[in-house]
């Protein structure tokens, strides 16, 4: 069953015979090609007259949509998520002195 929906950067599409989910990345008006990633990593490009000939759907992103992106904090999702307690910013910093060095407690 080809498809009808247009390759669009940022949109995710599922692939009805496969059930994998991927997202269309970049498009080359120039050479015709579609770039498309898979939510493990893995990229590929497409000729545009064979992106109609898929059979695709638009689908959802996924729940964890950065994959095998490199996002190394939680807060880098545009969350207010964090791993942080609202206590730790209000404790004072400890001084690190060397082993040996400290002064003797009274």
């Amino acid at each position: 069953m080809p498809t009808d929906a247009d390759p669009i950067v940022n949109n995710w599409y599922a692939h009805l015979d496969k059930g994998q989910r991927f997202c269309v990345v970049a498009l080359d008006d120039d050479t015709g090609l579609v770039e498309i990633q898979y939510y493990d990593g893995t990229v590929e490009e497409i000729e545009r007259d064979a992106w109609y000939g898929l059979a695709i759907e638009p689908a959802e992103a996924p729940e964890n949509w950065t994959g095998a992106e490199d996002v190394v904090e939680i807060d880098d999702l545009g969350t207010e998520i964090t791993d942080t307690s609202v206590a730790d910013w209000n404790e004072p910093l400890e001084e690190i002195k060397p082993e040996g060095k400290r002064p003797e407690e009274d």
